[in-house]
């Protein structure tokens, strides 16, 4: 393609690849707010990227990468995401602070290493948060889920994802045991938008739907311990 791919066109790329998988299409104050710059550091990022071919952009309707600017997004999502399951399985590091720590390796690894990386690892489908692991030739796999805020009372779900790697969130879940693999069961929905209540563990937790929104879930037959 003849474009330099430098550290910062890989986040931008990876952001915007994660809004459009969110909303259909990344706003440009959405990228603001995802990569926390300055308003005119994204229009002049997005105005090059646009005209190295990675991306379209139509004022007022937003930001959708190219097939070109995809494959570059997904081959930084993978390393990413290979680079958290190395930074969690074999460091140790807290599962809420392997997505901060990653973005900062994920740049400095090349292919060949994270062919390898992913061979050493055992070949993961996932993440630590459950979202899916590109493969080498850019495919990505969603396992069905819904999100937690559209689940209906008396539901026995299982976590899939968080699908916002944010850190306090994630501090936030871990503290009350909701992770990928956790069985709970919806107990209730508070009208007007109210909170969900959940139990899990033996314990019940009630969630803004904010919150909620964030925690994708599938269906199971386990029921969650009382």
């Amino acid at each position: 393609m003849g474009v330099e791919v430098t550290p910062a066109t890989e986040e931008y790329l990876e952001s915007i690849y994660r809004l459009e998988r969110k909303h259909g299409v990344a706003k440009t104050g959405e990228i603001v707010d995802s990569l926390k710059v300055a308003p005119g550091t994204v229009t002049n990022t997005v105005e090059r990227l646009e005209k190295e071919g990675l991306l379209t952009h139509e004022p007022y309707r937003g930001v959708r990468l190219t097939r070109e600017g995809l494959e570059l997004a997904l081959k930084t999502l993978r390393r990413h995401r290979l680079s958290e399951k190395l930074l969690t399985d074999f460091i140790g590091i807290d599962w809420a602070d392997a997505h901060t720590e990653a973005c900062r390796l994920e740049h400095g690894i090349g292919d060949y290493v994270t062919d390898r990386l992913e061979k050493a690892l055992g070949n993961p489908e996932t993440c630590p948060h459950g979202n899916p692991i590109p493969s080498k030739s850019g495919e990505i796999e969603e396992q069905e889920s819904t999100s937690l805020s559209e689940a209906s009372v008396g539901q026995d779900l299982e976590i899939a994802k968080i699908e916002e790697e944010n850190e306090e969130i994630l501090q936030y879940l871990d503290s009350l045991g909701l992770r990928p693999g956790e069985a709970l069961r919806v107990e209730d929905k508070a009208p007007f938008d109210g909170p969900i209540t959940v139990t899990t563990r033996g314990r019940s937790h009630a969630l803004g739907r904010k919150v909620a929104s964030l925690i994708w879930v599938k269906s199971s037959t386990a029921q969650p311990e009382r």
